[in-house]
């Protein structure tokens, strides 16, 4: 749930920004856009205790939104490098026919961009449900409860619970990764047909 969540929230977030950074001419893009980049710059360790009194502050510990919302954050500055490139990849001869057509900036968005950018929103779909996935830091620093627990946090209480039993932590292994691996064959075979149906395209 919380990778699911993280997920949606970076890829609607970045898309809508790379949509604006690519598209829209306005005072301050490059230097907004550099911000993003800039935060490829800093790894989340750096950010661990300014992160933890700021969750502590709005009452985000022991709730998924304190692993939801940072993880989304972190993820902004790679997803939005990604999506703004391929945006600004899209001919404008296509925005000048869908704003011809009565399409509005949200409309070619929604109607044109969207559907043509499956690939890159494929991609970092990928990217950001596997690096939310093995997140271990950040669930360990908001949950005490076992009960929100995910699944690398989880490994490593069981692993030391049951060091001795090989076989048990196997099987915890197999067990965790299973949806990950589900994830990623339904998550490739849409890339593939996001890459054929727009290299068929006109």
């Amino acid at each position: 749930m919380i990778a699911v969540g993280a997920t949606l929230v970076t890829v609607v977030t970045a898309a809508l920004a790379a949509f604006a950074l690519a598209r829209f001419a306005f005072r301050g893009r490059e230097f907004m856009f550099t911000l993003f980049t800039m935060g490829l710059m800093f790894p989340f360790a750096v950010a661990i205790l300014p992160l933890f009194i700021l969750l502590r502050t709005f009452g985000l510990l022991d709730n998924p939104w304190g692993v939801i919302l940072p993880e989304a954050a972190f993820g902004l500055p790679v997803t939005i490098i990604i999506l703004r490139g391929f945006f600004r990849e899209i001919p404008g001869e296509l925005e000048e026919a869908a704003t011809l057509d009565g399409c509005s900036p949200f409309g070619f968005f929604w109607r044109v961009l969207l559907p043509l950018a499956r690939p890159a929103l494929g991609t970092v779909s990928v990217l950001a449900i596997v690096s939310s996935w093995n997140q271990f830091l950040l669930p360990l620093l908001v949950f005490s409860e076992p009960t929100w627990w995910t699944i690398p946090v989880g490994i490593q209480q069981f692993q030391g619970q049951y060091a001795s039993d090989v076989a048990r932590i196997f099987a915890y292994l197999v067990l965790a990764m299973a949806p990950a691996l589900a994830f990623y064959a339904v998550a490739e075979r849409q890339l593939i047909g996001g890459i054929t149906l727009g290299a068929t395209k006109g």
